[in-house]
């Protein structure tokens, strides 16, 4: 049976937005008429209803239409719609469970003036910081979205059969009743993935800027080790602890972001305890350098990065930043290579990353893609340098 189409009139009024909406979306490329006729008359299918209630979810989300554009990036996967759906139908709730939360704050509020006749400014002003974290919803998700890709690649295309979480877990040599911090803790993947070894009477503080990253971590963490974790939501350069405090203090991938690294050490420093050990991943100056080399031959203009973060506080400038505030200070390498057999993981990485690339690779998508698919022809895989590690380091427990 033919499928039914509907001219842009018949296409705008079923969706209920105006004609001009429809053609401004489709020049950005976010919708695609199924046929023109030889008059030039557009129509459109079954598939561009799916595609217009993505893209007004996703605006109603807050998301805008650049945004909304990379939702579309690899929709001609299987499983693409049912995915998107999901994705939506997570966001909605967020959405729902944030404006619950504004509306009970405002009741309390609304009380308390009703009560008393002087306010309370500590419930307004966590009524304007609830309010404010709707912004968050957006920023959450791509932060997530990015991490998941980076995670993804790193996972399937590894050399090493020792995963990186679980070879940072033995690094930090965890005790019965040892107290721990996690300075960034993100989606909570260094205990999801070694949840199982972590001893008796352990107490895991998981920090992250991100309220809403918080929140995912707790769903991520909601097994049986659940009593062992506490969330807090904490900016690094203002590290809220009692002195030596903590047995561990573990930063992964996190100090190079930081605006004010040293202040960020220097809280670090007073938290840990004599004895105790700050877990610090970083990477070097060689790390993933293939993947900046594929771009920039593809396109001169693009930058993975607006910055060298490896500068900031990398493998081989770290040694020095830390002894300045720590007695003993090693550096540890983790030894792997990444093999790329799968393009679309390559993609979603490059993506992810902080610099220009979506300006230049998500209107040139599938010439991008065709052009890995050429490298990866070559040899059958995309090898890629890596270069991460730690730094271990503490002080020595006075006798």
């Amino acid at each position: 049976m033919a499928e039914q189409l509907f001219s842009t009139g018949e296409f705008a009024r079923r969706a209920n937005v105006t004609v001009r909406t429809i053609h401004y979306y489709e020049k950005k490329g976010l919708i695609q008429p199924e046929m023109i006729s030889e008059k030039g008359y557009r129509y459109y299918g079954q598939q561009e209803f799916a595609r217009l209630q993505r893209i007004l979810t996703l605006k109603l989300l807050g998301f805008s239409l650049e945004e909304i554009q990379e939702f579309s990036l690899n929709e001609n996967d299987r499983d693409f719609l049912q995915r998107s759906f999901a994705l939506q139908l997570s966001l909605v709730r967020k959405k729902i469970e944030h404006l619950k939360a504004v509306e009970e704050s405002i009741q309390n509020v609304s009380e308390m003036f009703a009560e008393e006749d002087v306010p309370d400014w500590d419930e307004i002003t966590k009524l304007i910081r609830i309010i404010n974290m709707d912004g968050d919803l957006v920023e959450q998700y791509k932060n997530g979205k990015n991490i998941d890709a980076r995670i993804t690649l790193h996972r399937r295309c590894s050399s090493n059969p020792q995963s990186w979480f679980s070879w940072i877990y033995e690094q930090m040599k965890l005790a019965t009743g040892m107290k721990v911090l996690e300075l960034g803790c993100g989606s909570g993947m260094l205990w999801k993935e070694n949840e199982k070894k972590i001893p008796d009477g352990c107490q895991i503080v998981l920090t992250d800027i991100s309220p809403g990253m918080l929140e995912d971590t707790k769903k991520n963490l909601s097994g049986a080790c659940q009593e062992k974790f506490s969330y807090e939501v904490m900016d690094c350069c203002d590290i809220r602890s009692t002195a030596s405090a903590y047995d561990i203090v573990v930063a992964n991938f996190l100090l190079f972001y930081l605006r004010d690294i040293k202040k960020a050490v220097t809280g670090i420093a007073r938290a840990l305890r004599r004895g105790g050990t700050f877990i610090c991943a970083t990477y070097g100056e060689r790390h993933m350098q293939e993947v900046e080399e594929l771009v920039k031959e593809f396109n001169p203009r693009i930058r993975l990065s607006a910055v060298r973060l490896y500068e900031n506080f990398g493998l081989e400038n770290g040694e020095a930043l830390l002894s300045q505030y720590f007695d003993r200070v090693e550096k540890r390498e983790y030894p792997d290579e990444l093999r790329v057999t799968d393009i679309d993981l390559l993609t979603d990485y490059i993506m992810s990353c902080h610099g220009n690339q979506r300006e230049y690779l998500v209107p040139e998508y599938d010439e991008f893609k065709a052009f890995l698919r050429g490298k990866l022809k070559k040899k059958g895989y995309i090898r890629i340098t890596k270069q991460a590690g730690l730094f271990v380091a503490g002080f020595i427990e006075k006798e």
